[in-house]
């Protein structure tokens, strides 16, 4: 498994979400303390490698390549315990993947990342996904927490697949010991520390061909998302709000549209694609989340990258029908 790369588990040292989910996961198995990277500590577990920041990691970028840079293991993929900060305050539990891709390339992206563009997603999405949905479901934490997918948002940058793994949304439940405890245990086997081949790891020979999903609009908490990666054997890719569709400047009901949202498709898609190597990618849009003639421009511009949008009932016969 080495010769493909190790696991890394990124924590926030200033984030107590963060640091508990790290705690559970040191907890749950074998291991060892190695030397500090970058002056920060690191520990080993099979083929998984945690790093402790001190503080937060929105802005550290390029983290797979610095690890590489100074052990000599390259990163094939990484998990980002943390917390999540909301207005509503509720209770909550998130996954989702990273990047800023709506964004104007020369903007300053305000909470990190390349602006206009994204890292891959975690091919583990989908399956995580699922697996907390049915450790809430089984789980008594003592009060009720929402689970939820987000979209793509934030930083950092980096080249290989990730994903965010959160306890949510107050200060009043970043530090929640039993939401810690469910998430550590997911992290501990989704990646196989259990002795487990792990849950969402993609196979370019194994998984050729299967559908992979990238939706488009909606609200931040993904509900077309949430809704149909539930179904089994659904891989997800980046989920892109309407927010980060931009349309403002083109001209209403404009046969010629280009902007903002064309490169954030464009960003989704081309990351995705690097996640699944060998994969379907196909669309499935929010058809309320924009104005008729906005559809039309974005299942054109999908179809010149050379894919397809489907309904939700398209998606899941997909499934049903690959190999």
């Amino acid at each position: 498994m080495e010769g493909n790369g190790i696991i890394l588990i990124v924590v926030s040292g200033g984030d107590i979400a963060s640091v508990n989910q790290a705690d559970v996961v040191r907890k749950l198995a074998d291991w060892n303390a190695r030397d500090d990277v970058e002056g920060n500590p690191s520990y080993a577990c099979q083929n998984v490698r945690m790093w402790v920041f001190p503080d937060g990691v929105l802005w550290e970028d390029d983290i797979d390549k610095r690890w590489f840079s100074e052990t000599g293991e390259r990163v094939a993929e990484v998990v980002f315990p943390s917390r999540h900060a909301a207005k509503s305050g509720r209770a909550c539990l998130t996954l989702h993947p990273i990047g800023v891709m709506q964004l104007d390339a020369q903007a300053e992206p305000p909470y990190g990342g390349k602006a206009g563009d994204a890292p891959p997603p975690s091919t583990r999405l989908g399956a995580w996904w699922r697996s907390l949905l049915e450790r809430s479901n089984d789980t008594d934490l003592g009060e009720h927490f929402d689970v939820s997918l987000e979209v793509t948002h934030h930083g950092p940058w980096l080249d290989v697949p990730c994903l965010f793994i959160e306890v949510g949304s107050t200060s009043a439940t970043w530090g929640h010991l039993g939401a810690a405890q469910l998430l550590g245990h997911l992290i501990h086997e989704g990646l196989g520390l259990d002795g487990s081949s792990g849950l969402g790891a993609w196979d370019a020979t194994l998984n050729a061909g299967e559908p992979v999903l990238i939706t488009l609009g909606g609200g931040h908490y993904a509900p077309r998302g949430n809704l149909t990666a539930a179904e089994s054997g659904i891989w997800l890719g980046h989920m892109l709000a309407t927010y980060a569709l931009p349309f403002e400047g083109q001209p209403e009901g404009s046969q010629l549209a280009t902007g903002l949202w064309q490169q954030s498709i464009t960003a989704a898609y081309r990351s995705t694609r690097q996640a699944f190597p060998n994969g379907n990618v196909v669309f499935s849009m929010d058809k309320k989340a924009f104005k008729g003639w906005q559809r039309q421009a974005i299942r054109s511009h999908v179809e010149n990258l050379g894919a397809s949008i489907l309904k939700r009932q398209g998606v899941l016969d997909l499934v049903q029908r690959s190999p």
